[in-house]
């Protein structure tokens, strides 16, 4: 099941608890905000009646939840599927769902714990510092691509291609097959979106099908020539006298390519977005590497590009006065919780310079994105470049955001610089 549902109604929500949006509406695509502002009103957690569960929207709540234990991503460990009315899978997504089957998002412990030990070494701060001068040079041939154009959409030609290569290059594939991994990794995506549909799961399901394919013939070429990639380093390495099976080879790779650049893209283009509405120069937002740094921060808090995560409830409890059964569904508002005023002075400006930064974006607890550090680098280095190279840059249109909730991002970003 590409994204957690709920599955069985809860009881006993009382009337007042309830709102509605529909996150498929065209004012709530493009501003979410009003929706998490009402929430904010009343302080309290709300039942989301469109998704059919429970929603938190407070900071405090959000980080709370993403850490505590007695909610997991995970059901069938403690849970058969007739208990909590959990269909069997479907033959028409088998492909995706084998791609999902040990997926690190996915896992709890010790399954987790495992898969993730492996494969967090590349991914630490020290490590992928030494992705900079990559990054910084991919950056610059994106701008000597366009900056001779009158406009450009920025998605397309910069925010896109850079963080797809560097994931690429990183597990062991070619630079040259980054548009073909994102056009899998986007149809593949679509799965977790609100109101999916059969015609949906089906292009998801041939996207995973050809993308496990492509998978595990580069595989096959590791296990006879072996290289210094992390698809080699999840082929060999041992964790008490076990290796990765090709099964989790491919869930792992999978998730890194998608995950690997789905966020950045979208914070790439919502910080632009941000920084080009807010009035401020942004000469003065990339001063240092700490301002640097700050600035983007604030992109991350003040339009996110993940705005709900869901995790599943595993065993019956009272959760500050809710009664939740085993199998229920409680949905973290990200996008909601790092515009808390309660936790941030006003929270709906975007300040770069604010003393109270904080966010959620990234997650928190076991499931605290293994792709952070990586991702903050990138940003640095692409936003801090762009400005840098096109001081004059601008909008050439007004940005419009895609309809991919809870995902939070833009259609396109036409931008001219003359």
């Amino acid at each position: 099941m590409a994204a957690i549902v709920q599955l069985t109604p809860y009881t006993n929500v009382p009337e007042t608890a309830r709102i509605s949006a529909d996150p498929q509406a065209p004012e709530f695509v493009q501003n979410p905000y009003g929706f998490y502002q009402q929430l904010h009103a009343v302080s309290a957690p709300a039942f989301w009646d469109q998704y059919g569960h429970w929603c938190f929207a407070s900071f405090k709540d959000v980080s709370a939840l993403l850490r505590d234990k007695r909610f997991g991503r995970e059901i069938l460990h403690v849970a058969t599927r007739e208990e909590i009315g959990m269909p069997q899978p479907q033959a028409h997504t088998a492909d995706f769902d084998l791609t999902e089957q040990y997926s690190l998002l996915n896992l709890e412990p010790p399954g987790h714990t495992r898969l993730r030990t492996l494969v967090n070494r590349a991914f630490v701060s020290r490590h992928v510092e030494q992705l900079r001068p990559r990054i910084l040079k991919l950056a610059n041939e994106m701008i000597d691509a366009f900056q001779d154009q009158d406009s450009v959409d920025l998605i397309k030609a910069f925010a896109a291609p850079i963080p797809a290569i560097i994931i690429a290059e990183m597990i062991g594939l070619p630079a040259e097959s980054a548009p073909q991994l994102l056009a899998w990794s986007n149809r593949m995506v679509a799965m977790y979106m609100f109101g999916v549909t059969r015609e949906v799961e089906l292009d998801a399901n041939a996207a995973a099908a050809e993308f496990t394919d492509y998978l595990r013939g580069v595989i096959a070429e590791r296990r006879k020539q072996p290289r210094e990639d992390l698809l080699t380093h999840m082929i060999t390495a041992e964790q008490n006298g076990e290796r990765l099976s090709d099964e989790e080879v491919l869930s792992t790779a999978i998730l890194l390519l998608n995950a690997g650049h789905e966020a950045t893209v979208h914070t790439t283009g919502n910080g632009v977005k941000s920084i080009l509405e807010s009035g401020l120069d942004p000469a003065t937002l990339f001063t240092s590497d700490a301002q640097t740094a700050a600035t983007v921060e604030e992109c991350l808090r003040f339009d996110a590009p993940l705005h709900l995560f869901t995790r599943y409830t595993l065993s019956d409890m009272d959760y500050n006065g809710i009664a939740l059964r085993k199998g229920d569904v409680v949905g973290m508002l990200m996008g909601a919780a790092n515009r808390d005023p309660a936790r941030f002075a006003n929270a709906s400006s975007f300040d770069p310079f604010r003393t109270d930064g904080a966010n959620v974006s990234f997650g928190a607890g076991i499931h605290f994105c293994i792709g952070a550090p990586l991702a903050r680098i990138e940003l640095q280095i692409a936003l801090s470049t762009l400005f840098e190279r096109l001081p004059r840059l601008r909008l050439a249109e007004p940005p419009q955001y895609n309809d991919v909730y809870p995902f939070h991002g833009l259609q396109k970003l036409m931008v001219r610089w003359d």
